[in-house]
């Protein structure tokens, strides 16, 4: 069986606005039937209530950052544009506390990876916050 080294757990968000509570099964059949990939491109979907969705299993490379899915995992916050669609950090008080559940077990079961956000992969505002800032604030937190 082949074991992915996880170097990065990159967080990005859906571009929706904050009425639509969409879920992996939502996303899945974008990426499916519209994008023509294998399966839904994030290991991790967190909807507007917090409720963490399965995607792609860990053990499968993600589609979710170009040049980056072999040693990466993939999150994705639901929301992230506001009614005009405008890229906008408007994620809920479930999904923050959900997503700090979520980054500390991965980041605990691989010590070595960097949290990051996709734009610090490309040029996008995705996720609509400084991903590495927040962790390290979390951290900064927790100790």
């Amino acid at each position: 069986m082949f074991v992915r080294t996880i170097k990065k757990i990159i967080i990005h968000c859906s571009a929706t606005r904050p009425g639509m509570d969409i879920g992996a099964a939502w996303i899945r059949n974008i990426h499916v039937a519209e994008n023509g990939w294998a399966d839904i491109g994030y290991h991790f979907v967190i909807r507007r209530d917090g409720t963490t969705e399965p995607g792609r299993h860990l053990e499968t490379s993600g589609a979710h950052t170009a040049g980056h899915n072999l040693d990466s995992i993939g999150i994705c916050l639901v929301g992230g544009v506001n009614d005009a669609g405008k890229a906008e950090n408007n994620f809920t008080p479930a999904q923050w506390q959900n997503l700090e559940h979520l980054v500390a077990a991965l980041s605990a079961k691989y010590p070595q990876a960097r949290v990051a956000g996709h734009r610090d992969f490309a040029r996008k505002d995705c996720p609509c916050f400084d991903a590495a800032a927040w962790w390290g604030r979390v951290k900064d937190t927790a100790r």
